[in-house]
């Protein structure tokens, strides 16, 4: 049974005015939607100091640097796929990952809605030109296996494409690492409980309202049927080749620093961290008058 199953209420009962605690900060939000509410009660997370995360944090960046050069000297091919639920953190260990990286190095791909041409394609097709050369690692938000997932739930593909995809995708992985690529699949693995509680936080920040699309929204009344297409997902993709490594997420910190932190025991790398290096003098000012200052426009000084 997996970590998701386990976590998934017993049962569910009609929803009525009731009062719950919000999860991690001892509030009480009132229920009254009218429909069917999941009952379940939420976990205990274990949390991390923020000094501490964002030491061991710092650590690791320093790290992904050292990777980066590696990469690039040697000429290595990876790619990162991020998976899993809505709200489960996958965008804020990319971001984690990505900030102190070269982006001509290690890039995000994000890709949106498939085109009506894009449709017609074979099914891998559009994910192909954003594979990596030499020297570069490229980070799937969300990947092929959206067919598994969303599609296959929303009922976006038909079942032979479904079926298809599960036959053809292990052997798609397969060839890509005789190709020399190093595939690493992530899947984040959030509560229930823990996600209702990060779209409640959502719903109520103006900076992260847009988070909250009208999919999200629904897959959180189809809970139990992401459920199953994941396992079966699983049960199909999970290859030796290119197993997936599960990130248990209900603590957003901990599940970034776990990440990181396995991501580089993945590829083999050496620090390849170049001497100190001395600035050269600057070039005296040989007939040059700088223009005048009024001639320029400046941004206004607001603050």
């Amino acid at each position: 049974m997996t970590k998701e199953a386990k976590q998934q209420p017993a049962k569910c009962k009609a929803a009525k005015p009731e009062k719950t605690k919000d999860h991690g900060k001892g509030k009480e939000q009132r229920k009254d939607r009218g429909e069917i509410q999941l009952v379940h009660s939420a976990p205990k997370v274990k949390t991390i100091k923020n000094k501490v995360y964002e030491a061991a944090l710092a650590n690791l960046q320093i790290e992904l640097v050292k990777l980066q050069e590696w990469i690039k000297e040697r000429g290595l091919k990876v790619v990162v796929l991020f998976e899993g639920r809505d709200a489960a953190g996958k965008g804020g260990v990319i971001k984690r990952i990505t900030q102190s990286l070269n982006p001509r190095v290690c890039r995000v791909e994000a890709l949106t809605t498939p085109t009506e041409r894009e449709r017609t394609q074979w099914y891998f097709q559009r994910y192909v030109p954003h594979l990596p050369a030499a020297g570069e690692m490229v980070l799937f938000d969300r990947s092929w296996y959206n067919r598994a997932g969303v599609e296959r739930v929303m009922g976006f593909c038909t079942d032979e494409e479904y079926d298809e995809f599960l036959r053809s995708c292990p052997e798609f992985e397969r060839m890509l690492v005789r190709s020399g690529i190093i595939l690493i699949k992530y899947w984040f693995s959030v509560s229930d409980a823990e996600q209702e509680r990060r779209f409640q936080s959502r719903i109520v920040d103006p900076t992260k309202r847009w988070k909250l699309s009208p999919m999200d929204l629904e897959s959180r009344s189809r809970w139990f049927l992401y459920s199953k297409a994941k396992d079966e997902m699983f049960r199909h993709t999970d290859i030796k080749q290119a197993p997936w490594y599960v990130v248990d997420a209900d603590s957003k910190k901990r599940a970034r620093l776990n990440c990181i932190s396995h991501l580089l025991s993945m590829i083999p790398y050496e620090d390849l961290t170049p001497e100190p290096i001395a600035l050269p003098p600057r070039q005296d000012e040989v007939g040059y008058v700088r223009p005048p200052m009024e001639d320029q426009t400046f941004v206004p000084e607001v603050y």
